[in-house]
């Protein structure tokens, strides 16, 4: 079976190549990206909720984000759910799916206010009726050149993308007509651009999801 190359930064690059791994998949880490925590205090407003859009915001929140751990959290996705949960939140509301699918459950549970700890990259969120502050607690520093580990392995190997940014910053890594990518939804494919050897987004933006595809992607390439 081909490779199967994990481009998302640590930790998650080492969470996804042991899951490869335990499905018996040849998963490599060759992360484009290195986290890097921004400090930040918390506002004179207490907002009745936590918005959690990436396990790195729980990860590198610090002590401030700690600080509203009793506060009902809304996460998107399971990783992120399970980061709030180890870090020590405990009235989590979680979902898969895009964050307005979250922000509905907000509404629908009566908040009007959002504290949103993000990365310095992120997606704009249209609050609706909910106020939404954000603060910047980490920043993604991507990779000049493509990781040795990468350019060893290309281009038998399927590229895992799991951000927008990365399918951006590997499109211009390399020539896409000899390479096939997963993605884990049909909007990071998009970013990826046109051109790939194959190309296909998960069902669902779990990492599950997405090893089912790449791993499909490689027995169909064998």
């Amino acid at each position: 079976m081909r490779p199967l190359l994990v481009l998302r930064p640590e930790p998650g690059a080492s969470a996804t190549v042991a899951a490869g791994r335990i499905l018996g998949l040849d998963t490599i880490a060759a992360p484009l990206f290195a986290i890097k925590p921004i400090g930040w205090t918390l506002p004179d407003w207490r907002p009745e909720a936590v918005l959690l859009t990436s396990a790195n915001a729980v990860r590198h929140g610090g002590a401030a984000l700690a600080a509203l751990a009793d506060l009902p959290t809304y996460a998107v996705g399971a990783a992120t759910a399970e980061a709030a949960r180890n870090a020590g939140f405990t009235r989590i509301v979680s979902g898969d799916g895009d964050v307005e699918v979250i922000l509905t459950l907000a509404q629908r549970d009566g908040i009007r206010s959002l504290l949103h700890p993000t990365g310095r990259e992120h997606r704009e969120v249209v609050p609706g009726d909910i106020r939404i502050v954000r603060h910047i607690v980490y920043a993604a520093q991507a990779v000049e050149v493509l990781p040795e580990a990468a350019r060893d392995a290309l281009p038998d190997a399927v590229a895992l993308l799991h951000s927008s940014r990365a399918a951006r910053l590997f499109a211009g890594f390399v020539d896409p007509a000899g390479i096939a990518i997963a993605a884990i939804s049909p909007a990071v494919l998009a970013a990826a651009g046109p051109g790939w050897r194959l190309a296909e987004a998960a069902d669902h933006p779990t990492d599950a999801s997405l090893l089912a595809v790449a791993a499909k992607l490689c027995n169909h390439l064998s």
